[in-house]
C-alpha cells in the first residue's frame, strides 16, 4: 500500500506534459465552439473527414 501511495504522490506532483494536455483541451474546446456557432461551414468539412476515416476503417477491416 505504501508503494502505491508514493507512486501516486510522485505522479501527482510531476508537472511534465501538463502544458500539452492544457493546449489539447483548449484546442478541443475552441473547435467544439466553432462547430456550434458555424455549423453551415464547419459541418460539411467534419462530415467529410468522418466519412473518409470510416471508409478507411472499413477497407482495413477487409
Amino acid at each position: 500500500m505504501s508503494t502505491f501511495y508514493f507512486v501516486a504522490q510522485r505522479m501527482w506532483k510531476d508537472r511534465k506534459g501538463q502544458d500539452f494536455v492544457e493546449y489539447a483541451l483548449l484546442a478541443g474546446s475552441i473547435s467544439m465552439a466553432a462547430g456550434a456557432f458555424l455549423p453551415q461551414w464547419v459541418g460539411p468539412t467534419v462530415s467529410a473527414i468522418f466519412s473518409k476515416v470510416t471508409s478507411c476503417m472499413v477497407g482495413a477491416g477487409g
